[in-house]
């Protein structure tokens, strides 16, 4: 089963976030628990933790600001 992977909401007053790196390349094993991304909100860059363990299908671009929400890529 496929697990989308969205853009979390980290504070209070964030409505969107830019995409910096992918910590795991498309097609990679993303490992639940684990970092998959860094996201830079208002004030700081956090690196996100994969909500699955499979193979990392990315949608999102590097360098891109997204809604909260949007989906960044799929885990199969």
């Amino acid at each position: 089963m496929a697990v989308e992977v969205l853009l979390p909401k980290i504070g209070f007053s964030m409505n969107e976030g830019e995409l910096v790196e992918w910590l795991v390349a498309d097609g990679g094993q993303a490992v639940e628990g684990e970092p998959l991304y860094a996201l830079e909100s208002e004030k700081s860059t956090q690196e996100v933790e994969s909500p699955a363990t499979g193979t990392l299908r990315i949608h999102a671009a590097i360098g891109e600001t997204y809604q909260v929400g949007a989906i960044l890529a799929v885990i199969e």
